[in-house]
């Protein structure tokens, strides 16, 4: 059980007034910073409003108060609060009187929130939130040397809810600084997945606003991306769609336009801007092309090597189940996108479970293409073994193009960053390293524990496929739908083959980026013995700070 404690000492809050079965008041204690909210992640959610000395709302969230027992507590910033007004939802008569909730014997007042890791399966090199909920990376951008990657956020528990965009940011892709959220949700609703661009000396941060429906808003900054001010005509753009969502806008110095792509539904739709307020529907694509098993959602669209190149994540949808990110190739005039590929033809982007809302960074240096994804599946990232945080970003990946047959496909290869992070030859695994095989044909590779938990991988250089078996990679029963076997096409032959293993995730590429396969994995104990038939594997240490 993970239960945070402040670093001073802690003070108890008084006990609620109850004013019926399912409404209760609790007045805060002024000169404390927060109060510190127990989380019961089975329970139903209660709906909080803090009110201030005028009675008005100040701000609204969704907790899963504890009922039972308590699995954890989230810290609630009390700011100019005065009284917290608390709503139950679900049925209060199979849990007894409200008096009696576990939540009031672990509610406590604190000026500082202690988020030191307690969690065996957090990544070592991998982007997390410090606790909480995380999914869809967003806002994504470089400048003056810094990675700035903004997130889809739940500060109030580690299941989603109450979205709002965290911020993280880094000089090397591999150490991550939390910094305060960014935008938060307001009268327009929650704060869903969107983009920024730099002009000059500003970011501008575009951002789905959900609340009864979907629109577009955005917001700016004047301090390099760490404050926000919401703009006065929000939203920016409206629709009757129930679906119309995460904006990517970027300045296309072809058309000497900004474009806006959006997710609708099935398809995604194309808009042009000259100031970035005023947006004018320019086409819409996806009828009939690619997958459609799923809610499209998550659009980047950018040029590589001369080529267009248009993102789409679906969900549900994905090769093996859940969510994944398909892609298209081909044309963009500023207006409309036409594929190179014909309608049926599908393209992954990667061939794991784990890999998904892949978005790239703007403005990434050297004229790079680089992208990070949510590392997780929606048919089972609410239920990961995890409490203190859940979820992880992928490895930052660097994309280009390559050939086969009559197609075109997009490469995907680590970030340099990565390989500038290797330390020292290792004899075996560790819980975080990279592992380089060099292939001389097909192979057999096993990842395995003192515990017998083990991960397959198979290269068929014939049938040109790489598998991955996580069935007895060890805790797989939090889900039905998470153990399995991936299968991805290699296009061609594999010479070397990369392995980055961080404690709950194993990501394979091939060294010439035709390849990428994205899975988590919980054992028990980290795997320390690897065994190769038909190649050679060299293992490094991952150097972090």
């Amino acid at each position: 059980m993970f239960v945070a404690m402040a670093c001073c000492t802690l003070s108890m809050a008084q006990k609620p007034e109850v004013m019926s079965e399912n409404h209760t008041m609790l007045r805060l204690e002024q000169g404390k910073k927060y109060i510190l909210l127990p989380v019961e992640e089975k329970e139903e959610i209660a709906a909080l409003s803090i009110l201030d000395s005028r009675n008005e709302v100040v701000k609204r969230l969704n907790v899963r108060l504890a009922v039972d027992k308590v699995d954890y507590c989230v810290p609630l910033e009390i700011g100019q609060g005065r009284l917290l007004d608390i709503v139950f939802h679900g049925d209060r008569r199979k849990t007894g009187a409200v008096k009696d909730f576990a939540c009031w014997r672990e509610l406590k007042y604190a000026d500082t929130f202690d988020t030191t890791n307690r969690e065996r399966f957090r990544p070592l090199y991998h982007h997390t939130p410090e606790y909480g909920w995380m999914n869809d990376p967003n806002g994504m951008f470089y400048k003056d040397g810094v990675w700035h990657l903004y997130y889809q956020y739940n500060p109030y528990g580690s299941q989603w809810e109450n979205m709002t965009w965290g911020h993280s940011t880094t000089r090397d892709l591999i150490n991550w600084e939390a910094q305060p959220l960014a935008i938060e949700m307001d009268g327009l609703g929650s704060i869903f997945s969107g983009s920024c661009v730099t002009e000059g000396n500003r970011v501008v941060a575009f951002y789905t606003s959900a609340g009864q429906s979907q629109t577009q808003s955005t917001a700016v900054s004047t301090d390099g991306g760490r404050t926000f001010t919401k703009y006065a005509g929000n939203p920016v753009l409206t629709s009757n769609d129930p679906d119309f969502r995460d904006p990517k806008v970027f300045w296309n110095e072809e058309a000497r336009v900004w474009n806006m792509i959006l997710a609708v539904g099935q398809e995604m739709r194309i808009f042009s801007s000259r100031d970035l307020k005023q947006w004018q529907f320019e086409s819409a694509f996806g009828k009939e092309y690619g997958n459609h098993g799923g809610v499209w959602e998550c659009p980047d669209l950018f040029k590589i090597d001369g080529k267009w190149v248009l993102l789409c994540n679906i969900n549900p949808g994905g090769p093996f189940g859940g969510s994944a990110t398909q892609y298209f190739i081909g044309s963009f005039d500023g207006k409309k996108f036409t594929c190179e590929s014909m309608p049926k033809v599908t393209k992954w982007l990667d061939y794991g479970k784990d890999h998904y809302a892949t978005v790239s960074f703007y403005n990434a240096p050297e004229n790079r293409r680089v992208v990070l994804a949510w590392m997780s599946n929606w048919q089972y990232a609410n239920q990961v073994p995890t409490l203190q945080f859940r979820s992880a970003n992928s490895i930052a990946r660097d994309l280009g193009l390559f050939r086969d047959g009559e197609e075109t496909y997009v490469s995907v290869r680590p970030s340099k960053e990565m390989t500038a992070a290797r330390g020292q030859k290792l004899k075996k695994p560790t819980e975080a390293c990279e592992i380089v095989i060099d292939l001389k044909g097909s192979a057999d590779i096993t990842l395995l524990n003192a515990k017998g938990e083990e991960v397959v991988m198979h290269y068929d250089q014939q049938q040109q496929t790489f598998t991955m078996d996580r069935t007895k990679s060890g805790d797989v029963g939090f889900s039905e739908a998470f153990p399995c076997e991936t299968i991805a096409p290699t296009h061609g032959q594999l010479k070397q083959l990369r392995l980055f293993i961080d404690r709950c995730s194993i990501e394979a590429f091939d060294a010439d980026g035709k390849m990428a396969m994205t899975n988590l994995v919980f054992p028990s104990e980290p795997y320390n013995i690897i065994k190769v038939k038909g190649g050679k594997a060299t293992i490094y240490e991952i150097n972090t700070h």
